[in-house]
């Protein structure tokens, strides 16, 4: 299986319409690569210049050492010479056929033997586990075995590159995350490359072994998805990743010694940093708190607030906290809920709080929060 190295990429669509902008990545041989971002933000025109379906603007791209796309040179690989497989949305199995017949058609017009193509069919359809559905045709399948037989047609000619375009979304919530499963361990047992275009923030959580977050063409942050959790680059990344999302709260900074001490309005607290960075004396900041981060504490060690909303959900209760002027989530663990407007304490622990500067946006340090009466 291939590297994959975009260089530049740029994809341009009319006058003012910028798609993907001066894009670099390396999608390293048998990586899980989601490319994640909200609807708009260039990932599926990125999935499709890969697949050679769209000619960009600018740019180069390479399958290991071979260029199958350059401007500059004139190279421009079409699909069936790159050798990829590509799985849409909408499945686009052909209705007349049966399902074996479906795996089989484009390995005949490969010219694939017959004993070949009959010994692949078996093969791709014991590793999807549809062996039973050979002979029907896709009506007689439910929407999550008509994935699996897109995925088997996809992966049947053994294509260097798997590529999917938002291949779940069209399935209910239990067949969406059964077929996530049926992904995750499709790419341990094949060794595949896959590259995979979603909105939704918990697949690409989930599945990828590296997430690209895409805003507006531009890649904001390219890393494996604990680390995008944890460590957001900017604003925009803190926000996107985590449901419930990152809590955002304005505060004015004084340095400290090692420390930072932070207020608003309604608390003050002593942010320490996990590493030595350089801040001014005084600054204006945006303190990153991750809702598990929150626990609920008694009232010499918290700070008050009143119980707006309360959503158990069995494992884990979702809670939204107002202390003055700010709202605060929560997540409190176990079978437990809490009275509206009730009033309860809160306090914090862990060390993976994140500060960001207000006016560029972008992420400062990681670190613990104290505070400070």
């Amino acid at each position: 299986m291939p590297t994959i190295r975009l260089e530049n990429i740029t994809k341009q669509f009319g006058k003012g319409s910028l798609a993907v902008d001066k894009l670099n990545m390396v999608i390293k041989n048998g990586e899980f690569v989601s490319l994640l971002g909200p609807s708009g933000c260039g990932k599926t025109t990125t999935l499709r210049m890969i697949a050679g379906l769209e000619t960009p603007t600018e740019g180069e791209i390479y399958f290991d050492d071979e260029c199958v796309f350059s401007d500059e040179k004139g190279i421009n690989l079409s699909p069936d010479k790159r050798n990829v497989g590509f799985l849409f949305q909408n499945y686009a199995l052909w209705p007349h056929m049966t399902v074996r017949k479906n795996i089989s058609f484009g390995l005949e017009n490969m010219k694939w033997p017959k004993e070949k193509i009959e010994a692949r069919v078996d093969e791709i359809c014991k590793t999807m586990r549809i062996e039973e559905y050979k002979d029907r045709y896709p009506a007689e399948l439910s929407g999550g075995q008509q994935q699996r037989v897109a995925i088997a047609r996809t992966l049947a000619p053994n294509p260097r590159v798997l590529l999917m375009d938002e291949p779940l979304s069209n399935l209910d919530a239990k067949l969406r995350n059964d077929m996530r499963a049926e992904l995750k361990r499709l790419h341990a047992t094949t060794g595949s490359t896959f590259v995979y275009v979603t909105h939704d923030q918990s697949e690409a959580m989930t599945l990828s072994t590296k997430v690209a977050l895409i805003k507006t063409g531009v890649l904001q942050q390219y890393c494996p998805p604990l680390e995008l959790y944890g460590e957001p680059s900017n604003l925009f990344c803190a926000d996107f990743m985590g449901n419930p999302s990152m809590n955002f709260v304005e505060m004015h900074g004084k340095k400290d010694g090692d420390s930072i001490i932070l207020e608003n309005d309604d608390m003050k607290l002593r942010f320490t940093p996990n590493d030595k960075i350089d801040v001014k004396d005084e600054n204006e900041y945006v303190l990153g708190i991750r809702p598990e981060f929150i626990r609920i504490s008694d009232k010499e060690k918290g700070i008050e607030s009143k119980v707006i909303s309360s959503l158990p959900s069995g494992m884990e209760t979702t809670l939204s906290l107002r202390t003055g002027k700010t709202t605060l989530s929560a997540v409190a663990f176990g079978s437990i809920d809490f009275a509206m407007d009730s009033t309860e304490f809160f306090d914090f622990e862990g060390k993976g709080y994140v500060l960001f500067d207000k006016e560029s946006t972008n992420k400062l340090s990681l670190g613990s929060l104290q505070i400070i009466r």
